[in-house]
C-alpha cells in the first residue's frame, strides 16, 4: 500500500476541513492553534510532503532555506501571498497556490461594515454604552458622516474592489471612482458605473471614503504615505481590509491624530498582531483583528480551496489556483 502524503496544516482550520484533509492525508494538525516558528516552519518543509499555511506564517528565504526539501508544495489559506518568498519557493521547487472567488463576499461585506462603522461612529457610541457613560439621547451626540450619496474611492479592482463597488453603487447610491493599473474587461467597467482615474492622485482628492484592495508587493509597500494622506479630503475615511503594509502606519497615525483625514477603519496593521498605543488611543479609528474572511462559511470554502489544489498536486493533475 502507497503511503499517504504527509501534509503540516499549521494553523487550525474549520473541524469539516481537518475532516476532509484526514481523509485524503497524512495530517499533522497544529493542536495548540499558535503560530510556528521560523525553525518549525523549516522543520516542516524538511518533512511533510506539503504544507497547509496562513498568513501567519512568515515562509522567507531564510525559512525555505537552500537544502534539499521533502515539501513540494505551499497551499497557502488565503487569497494574499505576500507572507511567501516566491522566488525561493521557486528555488526549492515548491509550487505555491491560494484561495480565489471564495472569500470576495465575506471580506467585501466586511469593508461596507467598516465604512459605515468608522463614518457613523460606531465603536465610540458602542464604547460610550458599554462603560455606563451613556446619558441619553441629544440632537448633538456622536454626530457623524453620510454615506449614501457620497463617493467612494477603490484602490484595486479585482473580485472584492468589484463586489465592494456594486454594494456601494446599488446599497448606497455612492459614485465610484477606482485606480487600477490592469483595469478588468470594459464590459465590467461599464455594469458597475465605475468611473477610472489616471493614477492613485487623481482619486484621492475626489473621494470621501478611500478603500484598499490591491495586492502587497514592492510596488505598493506604502502606497499611502504622508504624502498621499494630504492629498485626501479632510472629511475622507481610509478603509484597509488589504493588507497592512501597504499603508505607512506612523504617517497614518500623525495624519489622524492632526486631522488631516476624518477617520481611518482598520482591518489589517503592518506587524501583526502588534498594534501601535497610538492607534488604541485614537477615537477616529475603528480596529478589527483581521475578520475580513471570517465568516464559518467562508473559512470552510478557503480550506476546502486549498485542499482541491493539494489533491491536484499530489494526483499530478496540477495546482487550479497556482500563484508561483
Amino acid at each position: 500500500m502507497t503511503a499517504r502524503p504527509i501534509v503540516l496544516v499549521t494553523r487550525r482550520v474549520p473541524e469539516p476541513v481537518e475532516q476532509a484533509l484526514a481523509a485524503r492525508f497524512d495530517v499533522r494538525l497544529n493542536r495548540e492553534d499558535r503560530a510556528l516558528s521560523a525553525a518549525e516552519l523549516h522543520a516542516g518543509l524538511r518533512n511533510a510532503d506539503g504544507l497547509l499555511c496562513t498568513v501567519t506564517d512568515r515562509l522567507d528565504a531564510s525559512v525555505i532555506g537552500t537544502g534539499p526539501l521533502r515539501c513540494r508544495i505551499l497551499a497557502n489559506f488565503g487569497v494574499g501571498f505576500n507572507h511567501i518568498d516566491l522566488s525561493a519557493a521557486s528555488a526549492a521547487g515548491l509550487a505555491v497556490s491560494n484561495t480565489p472567488d471564495v472569500l470576495t463576499d465575506a471580506t467585501a461585506d466586511l469593508t461596507v461594515a467598516l465604512m459605515l462603522a468608522v463614518a457613523r461612529r460606531l465603536g465610540e457610541g458602542e464604547r460610550l454604552v458599554r462603560a455606563g457613560r451613556w446619558d441619553g439621547w441629544r440632537p448633538t451626540q456622536l454626530l457623524g458622516a453620510d454615506v449614501s450619496g457620497r463617493t467612494l474611492g477603490l484602490i484595486g479592482l479585482g473580485r472584492i474592489g468589484q463586489a465592494v463597488a456594486r454594494r456601494a453603487a446599488l446599497g448606497f447610491g455612492m459614485r465610484v471612482l477606482f485606480y487600477t493599473p490592469r483595469p478588468p474587461a470594459a464590459e465590467i467597467v461599464s455594469a458597475l458605473g465605475a468611473v477610472p482615474c489616471e493614477s492613485v492622485d487623481e482619486l484621492l482628492p475626489r473621494a470621501d471614503f478611500v478603500s484598499l484592495h490591491c495586492p502587497s508587493n514592492t510596488a505598493t509597500h506604502h502606497l499611502i504615505n504622508a504624502e498621499r494622506l494630504a492629498r485626501m479630503r479632510p472629511g475622507a475615511y481610509l478603509i484597509n481590509t488589504a493588507r497592512g503594509d501597504i499603508v505607512d502606519e506612523r504617517a497614518l497615525m500623525d495624519a489622524l491624530e492632526r486631522g488631516v483625514i476624518a477617520g481611518a477603519a482598520l482591518d489589517v496593521y503592518e506587524g501583526e498582531p502588534a498594534v501601535p498605543a497610538r492607534l488604541l488611543r485614537l477615537d477616529n479609528v475603528v480596529l478589527l483583528p483581521h475578520l475580513g474572511s471570517a465568516t464559518g462559511a467562508t473559512r470552510i470554502a478557503m480550506g476546502l480551496r486549498a485542499l482541491r489544489n493539494l489533491t491536484s498536486f499530489f494526483d499530478g493533475t496540477g495546482v487550479p489556483d497556482r500563484v508561483g
